[in-house]
Protein backbone atom coordinates (compact mmCIF):
# COMPACT_ATOMS: atom_id res chain seq x y z
CA UNK A 1 0.00 0.00 0.00
CA UNK A 2 2.88 1.97 0.81
CA UNK A 3 3.80 2.27 -2.83
CA UNK A 4 0.10 3.00 -3.74
CA UNK A 5 0.34 6.39 -1.72
CA UNK A 6 3.53 6.81 -3.61
CA UNK A 7 2.69 6.55 -7.24
CA UNK A 8 -0.48 8.50 -6.01
CA UNK A 9 1.84 11.40 -4.67
CA UNK A 10 3.63 11.53 -7.67
CA UNK A 11 0.67 11.85 -9.71
CA UNK A 12 -0.61 14.74 -8.46
CA UNK A 13 2.51 16.29 -8.79
CA UNK A 14 2.17 15.62 -12.37
CA UNK A 15 -1.54 16.90 -12.60
CA UNK A 16 -0.15 19.99 -10.75
CA UNK A 17 2.79 20.63 -12.93
CA UNK A 18 0.84 20.38 -16.13
CA UNK A 19 -2.15 22.56 -14.44
CA UNK A 20 0.63 25.56 -13.93
CA UNK A 21 1.97 25.14 -17.17
CA UNK A 22 -1.52 25.65 -18.23
CA UNK A 23 -2.01 28.74 -16.01
CA UNK A 24 1.12 30.43 -17.15
CA UNK A 25 -0.88 31.22 -20.74
CA UNK A 26 -1.23 34.69 -21.42
CA UNK A 27 -4.99 33.85 -21.25
CA UNK A 28 -7.50 31.53 -20.47
CA UNK A 29 -7.57 29.00 -23.24
CA UNK A 30 -10.49 28.00 -25.52
CA UNK A 31 -10.58 24.61 -24.10
CA UNK A 32 -10.99 25.44 -20.46
CA UNK A 33 -13.70 28.27 -21.40
CA UNK A 34 -15.56 25.75 -22.76
CA UNK A 35 -15.31 23.36 -20.21
CA UNK A 36 -15.75 25.84 -17.70
CA UNK A 37 -19.16 27.14 -19.68
CA UNK A 38 -20.34 23.27 -19.89
CA UNK A 39 -20.73 22.82 -16.17
CA UNK A 40 -21.26 26.40 -14.81
CA UNK A 41 -23.97 26.57 -17.81
CA UNK A 42 -25.87 23.68 -16.10
CA UNK A 43 -29.27 23.48 -14.25
CA UNK A 44 -30.05 25.85 -11.20
CA UNK A 45 -31.59 22.83 -9.05
CA UNK A 46 -28.15 21.09 -8.82
CA UNK A 47 -26.92 24.18 -6.62
CA UNK A 48 -28.38 22.38 -3.26
CA UNK A 49 -27.32 19.08 -3.99
CA UNK A 50 -23.75 20.18 -4.73
CA UNK A 51 -23.72 22.50 -1.57
CA UNK A 52 -23.29 19.96 1.04
CA UNK A 53 -20.25 17.99 -0.31
CA UNK A 54 -18.70 21.41 -0.95
CA UNK A 55 -18.67 22.17 2.35
CA UNK A 56 -15.85 19.79 3.00
CA UNK A 57 -13.31 22.33 1.09
CA UNK A 58 -13.92 24.85 3.56
CA UNK A 59 -10.87 24.86 6.16
CA UNK A 60 -13.24 24.41 9.25
CA UNK A 61 -15.75 22.09 8.13
CA UNK A 62 -13.39 19.70 6.05
CA UNK A 63 -10.78 20.17 9.06
CA UNK A 64 -13.66 18.46 11.55
CA UNK A 65 -14.90 15.77 8.95
CA UNK A 66 -11.44 14.51 9.57
CA UNK A 67 -11.47 14.52 12.71
CA UNK A 68 -14.64 12.73 13.19
CA UNK A 69 -13.13 10.05 11.10
CA UNK A 70 -10.37 9.72 13.44
CA UNK A 71 -12.34 9.92 16.32
CA UNK A 72 -15.09 7.38 14.69
CA UNK A 73 -11.75 4.86 13.59
CA UNK A 74 -9.65 6.09 16.99
CA UNK A 75 -7.05 6.69 14.98
CA UNK A 76 -4.34 9.35 16.89
CA UNK A 77 -2.20 9.04 13.49
CA UNK A 78 -5.53 10.28 11.18
CA UNK A 79 -5.89 12.61 13.74
CA UNK A 80 -2.34 14.42 12.95
CA UNK A 81 -2.70 13.79 9.53
CA UNK A 82 -5.82 15.83 9.54
CA UNK A 83 -4.43 18.68 11.25
CA UNK A 84 -1.38 18.21 9.44
CA UNK A 85 -3.14 18.26 5.94
CA UNK A 86 -5.09 21.78 7.04
CA UNK A 87 -1.67 23.51 7.83
CA UNK A 88 -0.26 22.21 4.54
CA UNK A 89 -2.89 23.23 2.78
CA UNK A 90 -2.45 26.75 3.83
CA UNK A 91 1.25 26.37 3.30
CA UNK A 92 1.02 24.98 -0.19
CA UNK A 93 -1.88 27.16 -1.33
CA UNK A 94 0.64 29.86 -0.69
CA UNK A 95 3.52 28.80 -2.18
CA UNK A 96 2.21 28.22 -5.16
CA UNK A 97 0.14 31.50 -5.20
CA UNK A 98 3.68 33.21 -4.97
CA UNK A 99 5.34 31.28 -7.71
CA UNK A 100 2.28 32.29 -10.03
CA UNK A 101 1.89 36.31 -8.66
CA UNK A 102 2.88 37.22 -12.72
CA UNK A 103 0.07 35.15 -14.09
CA UNK A 104 -2.93 35.64 -11.61
CA UNK A 105 -4.11 38.80 -12.88
CA UNK A 106 -5.03 36.58 -16.42
CA UNK A 107 -6.15 33.75 -13.32
CA UNK A 108 -9.05 35.72 -12.12
CA UNK A 109 -11.68 34.19 -10.40
CA UNK A 110 -14.39 33.42 -13.40
CA UNK A 111 -16.39 36.51 -12.25
CA UNK A 112 -14.24 38.18 -14.11
CA UNK A 113 -12.11 36.05 -16.56
CA UNK A 114 -15.40 34.33 -18.08
CA UNK A 115 -17.58 35.82 -20.17
CA UNK A 116 -20.86 35.30 -18.54
CA UNK A 117 -20.28 33.15 -15.71
CA UNK A 118 -22.80 32.63 -13.46
CA UNK A 119 -22.04 32.97 -9.91
CA UNK A 120 -24.51 30.73 -7.57
CA UNK A 121 -24.78 30.93 -3.84
CA UNK A 122 -23.60 34.44 -2.00
CA UNK A 123 -20.30 33.79 -0.82
CA UNK A 124 -18.74 33.71 -4.64
CA UNK A 125 -16.56 36.44 -5.05
CA UNK A 126 -16.26 37.97 -8.92
CA UNK A 127 -13.02 38.83 -8.34
CA UNK A 128 -9.43 37.83 -7.12
CA UNK A 129 -6.53 35.28 -7.43
CA UNK A 130 -8.56 31.75 -7.42
CA UNK A 131 -5.21 29.50 -8.79
CA UNK A 132 -5.12 26.93 -6.60
CA UNK A 133 -8.42 25.93 -5.52
CA UNK A 134 -7.92 25.78 -1.83
CA UNK A 135 -11.39 23.85 -0.99
CA UNK A 136 -9.94 20.83 -3.75
CA UNK A 137 -6.52 20.95 -1.50
CA UNK A 138 -7.83 20.22 1.59
CA UNK A 139 -10.65 17.85 0.69
CA UNK A 140 -7.82 15.70 -1.57
CA UNK A 141 -5.50 16.08 1.42
CA UNK A 142 -8.16 15.10 4.25
CA UNK A 143 -9.34 12.31 2.07
CA UNK A 144 -6.23 10.98 1.49
CA UNK A 145 -4.98 11.02 5.27
CA UNK A 146 -8.77 9.13 6.20
CA UNK A 147 -8.81 6.96 3.21
CA UNK A 148 -6.47 3.70 4.92
CA UNK A 149 -8.74 4.30 8.17
CA UNK A 150 -12.02 3.38 6.47
CA UNK A 151 -13.27 -0.21 6.28
CA UNK A 152 -12.26 -1.91 3.26
CA UNK A 153 -13.98 -0.99 -0.09
CA UNK A 154 -14.81 2.55 0.92
CA UNK A 155 -11.96 4.30 -1.06
CA UNK A 156 -14.23 5.23 -3.43
CA UNK A 157 -16.62 7.88 -0.89
CA UNK A 158 -13.24 10.08 -0.40
CA UNK A 159 -12.43 10.25 -4.01
CA UNK A 160 -16.12 10.62 -5.12
CA UNK A 161 -16.45 13.76 -2.40
CA UNK A 162 -13.06 14.81 -3.91
CA UNK A 163 -14.84 15.09 -7.55
CA UNK A 164 -17.89 16.73 -6.07
CA UNK A 165 -16.30 19.38 -4.64
CA UNK A 166 -14.10 19.72 -8.01
CA UNK A 167 -17.40 19.98 -10.08
CA UNK A 168 -18.74 22.05 -7.36
CA UNK A 169 -16.33 24.89 -7.59
CA UNK A 170 -16.36 25.46 -11.39
CA UNK A 171 -20.28 25.06 -11.35
CA UNK A 172 -20.81 27.77 -8.84
CA UNK A 173 -18.66 30.05 -10.86
CA UNK A 174 -15.89 30.29 -7.74
CA UNK A 175 -13.09 28.81 -10.27
CA UNK A 176 -11.69 27.94 -13.23
CA UNK A 177 -11.48 24.22 -14.66
CA UNK A 178 -7.14 24.27 -14.13
CA UNK A 179 -7.62 25.85 -10.62
CA UNK A 180 -9.46 22.37 -9.46
CA UNK A 181 -7.09 20.24 -11.26
CA UNK A 182 -4.10 22.26 -9.53
CA UNK A 183 -6.32 22.01 -6.27
CA UNK A 184 -6.20 17.99 -6.68
CA UNK A 185 -2.90 17.66 -7.87
CA UNK A 186 -1.66 19.62 -4.61
CA UNK A 187 -4.04 17.78 -2.77
CA UNK A 188 -3.08 14.18 -3.61
CA UNK A 189 0.53 15.26 -3.44
CA UNK A 190 0.65 16.53 -0.12
CA UNK A 191 -2.42 14.06 1.27
CA UNK A 192 -0.32 10.93 -0.50
CA UNK A 193 2.80 11.61 1.34
CA UNK A 194 0.86 12.30 4.63
CA UNK A 195 -1.29 8.79 4.31
CA UNK A 196 2.36 6.62 4.65
CA UNK A 197 2.32 8.10 7.86
CA UNK A 198 -1.59 7.88 8.88
CA UNK A 199 -2.37 4.14 7.33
Amino acid sequence: MNAAWLILSAAGLVLLGGSIVEARRATIGRFEARVFHAVNGLPGWLYWPLWLPMQLGNLVVGTLAGLLIAWWTHSLAVAAGVLLAMVLKLLTERIIRREMADHLVVRQRPGTSQTGAVLRGGDVPSSGPSFPSGHVILVAAVGCVVTPALPAGWWWVPALLTLLVMFGRVYVGAHNPFDVTAGLGAGLLVGGVLALFAG
